[in-house]
């Protein structure tokens, strides 16, 4: 069943559907974020880490708290306050061409470090840098480091899949780095002991979550599309990408989302969007993050066309687990070093391109849209050479457009609406010789 609720002040008229799931993980997300606010009473230590390649299970099972501060980040972009905070971290000396995310953060943190409750953040008793194929991280951490006068850091290598796949060599090392690094690290800080049993539990959970999460993804291949890939999956994503995944509450998210979802597959219906669902007309593939900063005008545009996107690359940015990875409690560590090197920014530019083309061919896709990104390497560099190749090899249309993870400033809407006109242009031209 749906419930509503009144949308900002400035869209009072607006009337936004919001479905027991969005309600739940809402819950979910405020009980973190109370639990974060009192740890100075609990005693609770907390861990700075990143969504992809995270080890919240292992964090979890020391009974620490995590932060992510890319999530800091587009969080303050979707409040409206990472262009103030953007201008503090330049103000302190950040180039304008550092990623928007870290600017934001620090921007945030030297602005009294206030979360999205309104409630400011605890300071990290741990930097817990996972690598997996953004080189931004290591820089951003050292300087939270110096920012937070000294705190432990445990640093955790990921190996970069150059040859295209996950070796044995690669597991072990990420594992011995596990028990050497970071273990020890968690230990210290928390003053508890490792338990491998508790991990395990945790892994089972996390597995039964991964398979709910999965088939709600792979429920666009119905036409209509359920669901939104990409702007619904933002939200899909959030409780088994950051701090939930091996708990029953994560479970119990999925069970309920894929419940809502099955329910539209049966009435026929398209996804939901803030405005009610959508009549699909267009089924899309898009490489890239969205904007955070005008998310729900980004969206607009979409859903106004009858555009649906089947499937993204960024909701892989935390794990890709349609191509069967799921952590396992028969070897817990092993399983934690392959989630790692899984995530997508982790896989190598063949690798992307051919993931793309087996989405836009299992999705029936009409067409492919990159979202460049100006401030993140991680997704923007390689996207003309990913263009081009989907182009020549599957024959699509492919739409480019430019924009900015939380940085205002680059954001245009009348120039991303020009390019999109001409895409669905190319779209509509497709459709109508397909049909003579």
């Amino acid at each position: 069943m749906n419930t509503t609720f009144k949308s900002m002040p400035n869209q009072a008229s607006l009337q936004v559907q919001k479905e027991n799931s969005m309600v739940k993980q809402k819950q979910m997300l405020s009980q973190h974020f109370m639990e974060l606010s009192q740890v100075k009473e609990t005693g609770k230590k907390v861990v700075y880490t990143f969504v992809p390649g995270n080890l919240i299970e292992l964090i979890l099972s020391f009974d620490m708290l995590p932060v992510y501060p890319e999530i800091n980040a587009l969080q303050s972009g979707m409040r409206k306050k990472s262009r103030d905070y953007i201008r503090s971290a330049e103000d302190a000396g950040y180039s304008e061409d550092v990623c928007a995310y870290v600017k934001c953060d620090i921007g945030m943190m030297l602005s009294g470090n206030i979360g999205p409750t309104g409630q400011q953040l605890p300071s990290p008793d741990l930097l817990l840098l996972s690598y997996t194929g953004c080189f931004v991280f290591m820089k951003w951490f050292e300087n939270l480091q110096r920012l937070y006068n000294g705190v432990p850091i445990a640093m955790l290598h990921i190996p970069y899949q150059v040859n295209g796949g996950i070796e044995s060599n690669m597991v072990e090392y990420v594992k011995n780095q596990l028990k050497t690094e970071v273990i020890p690290k968690l230990e210290q800080v928390s003053g508890k002991k490792f338990d491998a049993t508790r991990l395990r539990q945790m892994m089972n959970l996390s597995s039964n979550a991964e398979d709910l999460m999965v088939k709600v993804f792979e429920s666009a291949k119905h036409t209509p599309s359920p669901i939104d890939a990409y702007f619904g999956g933002v939200y899909y994503v959030g409780p088994i990408f950051t701090a939930f995944r091996g708990t029953d509450g994560c479970v119990d998210y999925y069970q309920e989302l894929l419940s809502e979802v099955e329910e539209r597959i049966d009435a026929g219906q398209g996804p939901i969007s803030p405005e009610g669902a959508i009549d699909e007309k267009y089924r899309l593939v898009v490489e890239g993050p969205p904007n955070w900063t005008h998310f729900r005008e980004f969206w607009k545009i979409f859903y106004d066309l009858g555009a649906v996107f089947v499937a993204s690359s960024y909701t892989r940015v935390g794990g890709v687990y349609d191509e069967g990875f799921r952590h396992s409690a028969q070897d817990p560590l092993g399983s934690l070093a392959k989630y790692c090197m899984g995530c997508y920014t982790n896989l190598s530019l063949p690798m992307r391109i051919d993931m793309l083309a087996r989405l836009l061919k299992e999705y029936k896709a009409d067409g492919l849209l990159i979202n460049s990104i100006k401030s993140c390497n991680s997704f923007s560099a390689g996207q003309l050479v990913i263009m081009r190749e989907l182009e020549n090899r599957l024959g699509i249309p492919v739409g480019f457009i430019e924009s900015d993870l939380v940085d205002p400033r680059y954001y245009s809407y009348s120039n991303i609406k020009n390019r999109l006109d001409s895409f669905f242009q190319m779209l509509d031209q497709r459709k109508m010789f397909a049909v003579t």
